[in-house]
């Protein structure tokens, strides 16, 4: 295969969670929201039954990579010898869990066999995968250890949420508030920040990105005010970033950098803490949204919702998001081949 003939792997995610409910309706917008074709790494079964639930008829198909994209008018193409998994709607089953991780595995080493274009991933149970020693705190960082692994790179990867008019990315992740300030370095924005500008410029084709750096603190500290670090650990990072030829601005008042005209003055916001990036995203864009990891080897993307138990088969879930990270990920794996 080569260029686009590679389809993109899709993982299983939490089974018992949406993930097969917006597969499900991924697949069924192929002809009509231009849905690039994927290999479902799972198995078919778990689709079949929650159609039935759903009350929707689809087909799946066993497959390999390289017959994916031929029977993706017809059929789900699910890789073929994959365990079975249980998947009840809402009801997490602990021997499903491993098989998640595995899918995720399995996914990135397709793509590193240049079987695949890019990675999806379905959505996954951060307390399942914990319970089961999973040891991350969510995708990202996993898939910075299978950058290691699979391609011997040491990389830094930086989660990024990109919508239609936004895009942000929390400098510190899943990090509880009270322990922010401590993890938060100069070093650390600097890092973030030139891996931002790098994929912005490679993969989205941002000729001279434009970073706005939000204020840890109300007001961006109010001059010292309001707290120290925004003087003695952000505006420091700013001033390196621009010394190093990026273009960024800050340390800026997060409450008003997410306006309309604010928004248009930068190609992307870096944010000090979690909330502080996906509030504004999620408000403006929640059902199209990509999360989209930068500083990887390979292409992520992945919905910006989680499993959402309770809608599971009910017929609610809406696969907008999933839609949008699979035709992202195309795109940025188009650019990424034109690279080469």
């Amino acid at each position: 295969m080569s260029g686009q003939d590679k389809p993109l792997a899709l993982t299983l995610g939490e089974p018992a969670g949406i993930g097969p409910d917006i597969t499900i309706g991924a697949w069924l917008a192929r002809g009509t929201a231009g849905v690039p074709p994927f290999i479902f790494v799972g198995e078919g079964g778990v689709l079949l039954r929650r159609a039935a639930a759903i009350g929707l008829m689809i087909r799946v198909a066993d497959a390999t990579p390289g017959e994916a994209s031929a029977i993706f008018a017809d059929a789900i193409p699910c890789m073929k010898e994959t365990p079975a998994v249980e998947g009840a709607p809402g009801r997490i089953a602990p021997d499903d869990t491993p098989k998640v991780i595995d899918s995720i595995r399995a996914a990135v080493r397709l793509v590193h066999a240049g079987e695949a274009a890019a990675v999806v991933t379905n959505p996954v149970h951060k307390k399942a995968l914990d319970a089961v020693g999973f040891g991350f705190p969510g995708h990202t960082d996993f898939l910075g250890v299978l950058s290691v692994e699979l391609y011997g790179r040491t990389t830094t990867p930086v989660m990024m949420l990109a919508g239609p008019d936004l895009r942000v990315v929390p400098v510190t992740v899943h990090v509880p508030l009270a322990e922010v300030p401590r993890r938060l370095t100069a070093a650390l924005i600097v890092e973030t920040g030139k891996i931002v500008a790098r994929d912005l410029e490679r993969r989205f084709g941002v000729v001279t990105p434009r970073l706005a750096v939000a204020g840890l603190n109300p007001h961006a500290g109010e001059a010292g005010m309001l707290g120290a670090e925004d003087e003695t650990i952000v505006r420091p990072a700013v001033e390196a970033l621009n010394a190093a030829g990026i273009a960024a601005s800050g340390p800026l008042p997060a409450d008003s950098m997410f306006h309309a005209e604010a928004r248009r003055s930068y190609d992307a916001a870096l944010c000090m803490y979690h909330d502080q990036a996906l509030i504004p995203i999620k408000t403006l864009a929640f059902d199209d949204a990509v999360n989209v990891t930068l500083g990887l080897p390979f292409v992520r993307t992945s919905p910006d919702h989680g499993t959402a138990l309770p809608l599971a088969g009910s017929g609610k879930a809406r696969a907008t998001s999933l839609i949008a990270a699979l035709k992202m990920a195309d795109r940025l794996a188009r650019a990424e081949t034109a690279l080469e």
